[in-house]
């Protein structure tokens, strides 16, 4: 009986949730009702698959709007019709320009289409167009031709909110969107008060004049019918990459053999063989084999392009995967279990993560576009958040800004709030998770067999590749598995760094940066790891991993592996993080452990770290079958909707350790412990697969530390801002050169062991400008002056006042406020427009300008306000010259002791006690250079707050945990700099002349 019901995803619009309106209508009795969205069909697959629950039979279309103006409703009468629905509007969610018309442009076959009354009674009606009657057009009705043609009227009864709070909260929305105030908000953005659901019954009662509406309208949706299968979906995504099944399947076998010399070489252990043939077997079995062959396919065109890439995930465990090169972990060598990867129990496809360089992932993704026929991203539900629904409702309702504030950071006593305060506060919980807007999923791509609009519509986002509107939940719930096609920072640093280094070392064979085999035996390497001097690399540079480094001595591949796993929120979470440290250092303290974890799990001592351990134990400890552990290992995972997976199988986990004679209290204590890693843990093949990408990095660092700081610097660091991969550079012996007009381009680059800053790096350059530059001195050759710049480069005053302020002048000996006078005096304010060559140059007039000095000081300021940091030593800009002679390298002798010694902060992080309040870890750089770790307990983290950037003046106790020194502090407090030079009063040459000190500004007011 309802054609036209809307849930939250009719975005800033309706207010129910999905599962919320199928309770709805079970209550009121309607059997039958038709999801129509507001140009949107992401709720249509779940409310498909929730439907059954509620005993009620879902219809599926689209009601489509200019805004809110409703311009007809389509039906779908069956799959075909769903797809063809999908496909119309993708139309118009792909071109923002285009317009919804009045009636559909396109034959939409298999689908009914229902015109609102007042759109349609002057239409000339097909036969599968109808016109719907709202109760307040009944009355019209009565006096209109239509009265006569029943048979195309149906009821129309808009469903979008569930009662008068869902209304309001609905016009809450309608101001949102429409940027204005809730008093403001024209009727014509609104829905109807009465845009509710009536029980059957009252609705019929509504519509008791006019039967044959009631009996058109159940015709209708009789005729109607959607089918998809959430009991046993199979894999939907593209079935094979060849012909058939059979010559995928024969091209899989073909390429595994045929990688076995590249990973193993000529003497091959049977037990490959038999890995080999196990895999192939299964992968076979569970409709596989096209999910392996298309990633292939993927990066056999990243190898053509000489694209780096890592591939992780629980694919890492797969002997055909490291044989295809999708991987480069082999799963023999770390004995990687192989359930974690693949059984007869599991439904969807192994997970292969393919992470690329942030430079190349487009290009791949493009690829991917034009080589599978049906392809889509994937969208991720943007929702509103509380603090900016408080916001966002601050300003509907008129709030000044100090009020809102006030409210967003929660600093307000309730009692004393005002009525609209307290609307702002109650409206922003109840709109709290309900969906804003449509964003991209950070990598996932769907490959579909069937075209991508059989199951939905797709919108094409700024970045050009169509996308979903439904999220990776509901594509694994109909069966659509995505291929993760994700970038990073850390490969492009490494690509570049290599590029970098073949460039400056041609006389020497090109750097082989694939072989991990001798990375994991190198000695330079294994130092860097023990000693933790690992900034730049990849996962081992935060100070979390620098300390744990440490206390595991970790120097050697394994090691890391297990570091990368360990460090990990749910091995800290289950409190054995600081058993497995111990265990590690203390081989007496491993038969702390009970006996039959240490049995399950003796390389990592009976400690649980991998997800595999969690398998591994659920099945050999708990007796649970494998498919009860993957049931486990899925309940695990944060990505799923919830835990009900997870606790179907507790009860058995619990009944098989009491009926094999193990203690409650040993149960519940592993099972705790399996409890804490939901979400968290890292399968054994991906942190294998980080360690490799991490020896990558661990190399170039330890033979060509300058090179591969550079290739950092150019891609924008890692864990740490670009000031410290900076000074990192300069503690390789590395010169540091600000930017310069005949050096620098627009990326750093490295001449000997000088690094040139490039021009990317000054705030509020231009990139055309940069452009200019460079194409310039490639064409004719470096500056000689400034004039010779201004004479062969078009710029504004601006940016030359940026290159000048930043010292890129600096080869001509002059003075920079000299040649900021200078070019003032020759350079105009009008726009700037590429020059047009002439035969004659016409000769520049020569001011004499005043001899105006800068200092070092100055420079560093101007650093600071165009990179974001000095050049110089930070410690030279204090307005109290420090005297202490502590340094960080002294406290190692200091244990108990309360020291007080200053710090350059680097970075900070807070995390919350067991009892809620915040603490803090920060970490500092020492006059020399060297790092300083403090923690920061509650009270004094409450009583001495960070200030922001700066040095700090640290005073606290010496403690040494495992190697690894820390300050608890005491008291902390930020030092005082020297007032800018270049606004000084008693500067030499102030840049404003008039500008008053806080003090000479004091003593004006108080002779007034």
């Amino acid at each position: 009986m309802y054609l036209n019901c809307h849930t939250y995803y009719s975005l800033r619009y309706g207010t129910i949730k999905p599962e919320q309106l199928l309770a709805i209508a079970s209550e009121n009795g309607i059997q039958t009702l038709a999801l129509t969205d507001i140009n949107t069909t992401s709720a249509c697959l779940d409310i498909v698959r929730l439907s059954k629950k509620y005993k009620v039979k879902p219809v599926l279309g689209v009601d489509f709007r200019n805004k809110a103006e409703q311009q007809f409703i389509v039906i779908a009468k069956n799959n075909q019709g769903f797809q063809n629905i999908n496909t119309y509007l993708s139309k118009f969610l792909h071109n923002q320009d285009l317009k919804i018309p009045e009636q559909p442009d396109d034959l939409l076959e298999d689908c009914f289409i229902v015109y609102p009354y007042q759109k349609g009674k002057h239409f000339e009606l097909k036969q599968n167009e109808f016109l719907g009657i709202a109760p307040k057009d009944l009355n019209q009705l009565k006096f209109s031709k239509w009265n006569t043609h029943r048979e195309k009227l149906v009821v129309l009864k808009t469903v979008s909110f569930q009662d008068k709070k869902g209304f309001n909260t609905h016009r809450l929305l309608r101001a949102i969107d429409n940027n204005t105030l809730l008093s403001k908000l024209p009727k014509s953005e609104e829905g109807h008060e009465d845009d509710k659901m009536l029980p059957y019954d009252e609705l019929c009662e509504i519509y008791s004049e006019f039967p044959s509406l009631i009996n058109n309208t159940e015709s209708l949706l009789g005729h109607c019918s959607i089918t998809f299968d959430f009991e046993n979906p199979t894999p939907k995504n593209q079935r094979f990459l060849t012909e058939n099944i059979n010559s995928d399947y024969e091209l899989l076998e073909q390429l595994t053999y045929k990688g076995i010399p590249y990973r193993y070489g000529k003497n091959v252990d049977p037990k490959i063989y038999n890995r080999i043939e196990k895999e192939l077997s299964i992968i076979k079995q569970k409709g596989f084999v096209s999910y392996f062959l298309i990633n292939w396919k993927i990066l056999e065109y990243a190898r053509s392009k000489n694209y780096y890439y890592v591939g992780r995930g629980s694919g890492a465990n797969s002997i055909i995967a490291y044989l295809l090169r999708i991987t480069d972990v082999d799963p023999i060598e770390l004995d990687l279990y192989f359930e974690r990867f693949i059984n007869l129990f599991r439904q969807n496809p192994p997970d292969f993560d393919i992470d690329f360089s942030w430079k190349d992932r487009d290009d791949i993704t493009e690829f991917i576009f034009k080589t599978f026929k049906h392809t889509a991203l994937i969208t991720v539900y943007n929702t509103f958040k509380y603090r900016a629904s408080v916001r966002e409702l601050g300003k509907v309702f008129g709030l000044p800004k100090s009020e809102i504030d006030l409210l967003t950071h929660g600093k307000f006593n309730v009692g004393k709030l005002d009525r609209l305060s307290l609307l702002v506060l109650k409206y922003s919980r109840y709109i709290e998770g309900f969906p804003n807007y449509l964003g991209i999923h950070a990598g996932g791509i769907l490959i579909s067999e069937k075209p991508i609009h059989y199951y939905g519509a797709t919108f094409m986002p700024p970045k050009g590749f169509p996308t979903t509107q439904f999220d990776m939940i509901v594509a694994e719930d109909i069966g659509l598995y995505k291929f993760d096609i994700l970038s990073q920072r850390g490969l492009g640093k490494i690509k570049d760094a290599v590029d970098i280094i073949n460039e400056n070392y041609k006389n020497q064979p090109p750097v082989d940066i694939h072989d991990i085999k001798r990375f994991k035996e190198d000695k330079r390497i294994k130092y860097l790891l023990k000693n933790a001097k690992a900034i730049g690399c990849f996962y081992v540079e935060s100070p979390a991993m620098r300390m744990l480094l440490k206390k595991l001595r970790v120097d050697d591949y394994l090691g890391l592996v297990a570091a990368s796993s360990v460090i990990r929120p749910g091995v800290s979470k289950s409190g054995m993080m600081r058993q497995y440290i111990l265990r590690c250092r203390h081989p007496e303290k491993r038969k702390d452990a009970p006996a039959v974890l240490l049995d399950i799990m003796p390389e990592t001592y009976g400690v649980m770290v991998y997800q595999e351990d969690v398998i591994k134990v659920a099945h050999y400890f708990g007796g649970l079958t494998l498919g009860e552990a993957d049931m486990l290992r899925r309940g695990m995972s944060g990505k799923f909707r919830s835990r009900a997976e997870f606790l179907k199988v507790k009860q058995q986990f619990f009944d098989n350790c009491k009926n094999d004679g193990k203690s409650l209290e040993l149960t519940a204590e592993i099972w705790r412990q399996i409890e804490s890693f939901a979400g968290y843990a890292f399968a054994k093949g991906h942190s294998a697969s980080y360690a490799v990408e991490s020896y990558q990095s661990l190399f170039l660092k330890a033979y060509y530390p300058l090179e591969y700081m550079t290739a950092t610097i150019n891609n924008f660091g890692g864990f740490y801002s670009t000031e410290l991969y900076v000074h990192e550079a300069r503690m390789h012996n590395g010169i540091i050169e600000s930017p310069c007009i005949n050096n620098s381009y627009n990326q750093a680059i490295i001449k000997g062991k000088t690094i040139y800053l490039g021009f990317m790096f000054l705030q509020s350059f231009e990139s055309k400008t940069t452009a200019r530059i460079l194409r310039e001195r490639h064409q004719n050759g470096t500056f000689t002056s400034l004039d010779d710049f201004i004479e062969r480069v078009p710029i504004s005053i601006e940016q030359i006042s940026i290159l000048i302020k930043i010292n890129a002048f600096r080869f001509t000996g002059i003075n920079k406020r000299e040649l900021l006078w200078e070019a003032h005096l020759k350079i105009s304010k009008t726009i700037v427009q590429d020059h047009v060559v002439t035969l004659f140059k016409t000769r520049r007039i020569s001011y004499n300008t005043p001899e105006l000095p800068s200092t070092a000081l100055e420079n560093a300021f101007d650093e600071i306000e165009l990179l974001g940091f000095p050049l110089c030593n930070p410690f030279h800009l204090l307005e109290v010259p420090s005297t202490s002679k502590l340094r960080a390298k002294h406290l190692e002798q200091l244990e108990g002791k309360y020291v007080k010694i200053e710090g350059y902060l680097v970075t900070t992080k807070n995390t919350s006690t067991s009892n809620g309040k915040r603490m803090y870890f920060g970490t500092f750089l020492d006059r020399d250079g060297d790092f300083i770790d403090t923690v920061h307990f509650p009270p004094i983290a409450s009583k001495y707050p960070f200030r922001g950037k700066g040095i700090y003046e640290i005073t606290g106790k010496v403690m040494i945990e495992f190697d690894c020194v820390s300050i608890e502090v005491s008291k902390f407090e930020r030092l005082a700099v020297i007032e800018d030079p270049r606004y000084a009063v008693k500067s030499v040459n102030p840049t404003f002349q008039r500008k008053k000190s806080f003090k000479d500004l004091k003593t004006q007011y108080e002779h007034q």
